[in-house]
């Protein structure tokens, strides 16, 4: 049965927005606006590493030679072809970390080469490893080059399904992504003009790039492969986390979990903090296997606002725009512009929940545990969100236009709360075809116009106004 849905009210409004979207100001404002200048090149090499000796942990004669160049005003650091075994490294202001072509960075898969750092991970403040490759409160700051970098995550990867496990029999599911700490492939954190180019990242041993509280960041041209060797739970592709004018371009994301995420906070402590995403641009993007092309949340407490998300293509990922939260995160997600999508062989074209993932997302203390003799990152889970009300998230103002959706299993599973309808979403020139229609509850102040549903199963979408 196919399901046309054409020339409903405000049709012209909806095409009018998206054009004022392409007009907006911001727009032209995202991305890094300086580059590191200085092109006097600093061999790692030069203070004894031997090229193609995986064996060797290198991290300190790599840092000295980035401290060095940075002492000295700045310039690229770089290494000569071969593999260099390391843990964390920390990028300084006006350094290019250059992994050239012919040269891979193998993360050590030793935990104690990733010392414990300040940070936020999923959505809560705590101490955790340092990723491999950190830029931590910079200015000015580049990773480029043609080369890999292998996390070699997969000793973390077996960690953490061990530890579930364990913990799912205790009752403690929402707090093991926490307790099994995995270190991030590559930390742009408290930092501004940075630029990631080039550069093909794999086997993540938790999130692949995470920016975090940074603005101006360029992400352009990566590719990340975290499915060889297996199938790292949670490796997200780029995680864009309370973070501002970011431009991500030209990228290919085969994953295990979100390809493109934008997150804000979680629950208690992410409301505390109230910082959101926001400006931010993705385009000229492919992700493959992965959770979501684009997705927003779950983190959403400090609200996600003005994205642009257009020509992008996804092959057999699981979700195609996917909107997700919980009745504990707060937040307001809104002025979402998502377009020029072409989509293949994807689970669910739209998925849009806000209880997502209840074994995950809400934290309960089973029997037996003492509340005060407990990890402080635990008591932050645990942390009520009073009134309660306050931890409704809201989805408005989404405008989708020219997408095709091919081969998908389910059009559209949308579904709101009572004391939160999704409203405002506004669907212009969308042709899908998928094995079923799927479902749209909780939702007022939608419009259509030109929209295609072609169902297998002759399933009709039964959309709101």
């Amino acid at each position: 049965m196919k399901l046309s849905i054409g020339l409903f009210l405000m049709g012209c409004l909806v095409a009018q927005s998206l054009q004022a979207q392409f007009k907006a100001d911001w727009v032209q404002k995202v991305g890094a606006h300086a580059i590191p200048e200085k092109t006097k090149l600093y061999y790692v090499n030069d203070n004894g590493i031997k090229a193609d000796d995986s064996t060797i942990v290198n991290t300190q004669a790599i840092q000295k030679t980035i401290d060095r160049c940075a002492t000295n005003g700045g310039g690229i650091v770089t290494f000569k072809p071969g593999k260099y075994l390391t843990g964390s490294l920390f990028v300084k202001s006006n350094v290019t970390l250059d992994i050239p072509e012919q040269v891979t960075l193998l993360g050590s898969q030793n935990l104690a080469d990733y010392p414990e750092i300040n940070t936020r991970v999923a959505g809560i403040e705590m101490k955790w490893p340092a990723a491999l490759i950190n830029i931590a409160g910079q200015k000015n700051a580049a990773i480029t080059g043609k080369g890999l970098v292998n996390a070699q995550g997969k000793p973390f990867w077996d960690k953490y399904w061990n530890m579930r496990k364990e913990y799912d029999a205790k009752g403690l599911r929402w707090i093991v992504d926490y307790d099994a700490q995995r270190p991030r492939t590559l930390l742009v954190s408290n930092s501004s003009n940075i630029t990631i180019k080039n550069i093909t990242l794999q086997q993540a041993g938790f999130w692949t790039v995470q920016l975090l509280y940074s603005s101006y960041v360029t992400v352009d041209g990566i590719t990340i492969r975290n499915n060889i060797g297996g199938h790292g739970p949670s490796t997200d592709g780029v995680d864009i986390d309370s973070s501002t004018y970011i431009l991500v371009q030209n990228c290919d994301i085969d994953c295990n979990d979100d390809d493109f995420c934008l997150k804000a906070g979680r629950d208690w402590d992410g409301l505390r903090v109230n910082k959101p995403t926001e400006y931010v641009v993705i385009r000229k993007c492919i992700s493959r296997a992965g959770a979501g092309l684009v997705t927003l949340g779950s983190e959403t407490s400090g609200g996600i606002r003005h994205v642009l998300a257009t020509d992008l293509v996804s092959n057999g990922t699981s979700n195609g725009l996917n909107i997700k939260s919980a009745t504990t995160r707060g937040g307001t997600i809104e002025d979402i512009h998502f377009q020029n999508v072409t989509m293949n062989g994807v689970g669910t074209a739209f998925q849009i929940t806000m209880n997502w993932n209840p074994s995950y997302s809400y934290s309960k203390l089973p029997e037996g545990y003492n509340e005060a003799t407990m990890p402080e990152h635990w008591k932050k889970m645990l942390h009520p969100v009073e009134p309660p009300e306050r931890g409704i998230p809201h989805f408005k103002d989404v405008y989708v236009s020219n997408v095709k959706v091919n081969g998908a299993k389910k059009a559209v599973n949308a579904i709101g709360l009572q004391q939160s309808p999704l409203t405002g979403f506004h669907f212009n020139n969308v042709d899908i075809e998928a094995a079923t229609a799927g479902d749209i509850q909780q939702a007022n102040g939608w419009t259509w116009q030109q929209v295609t549903i072609k169902a297998k199963d002759n399933s009709l979408l039964k959309v709101p106004y």
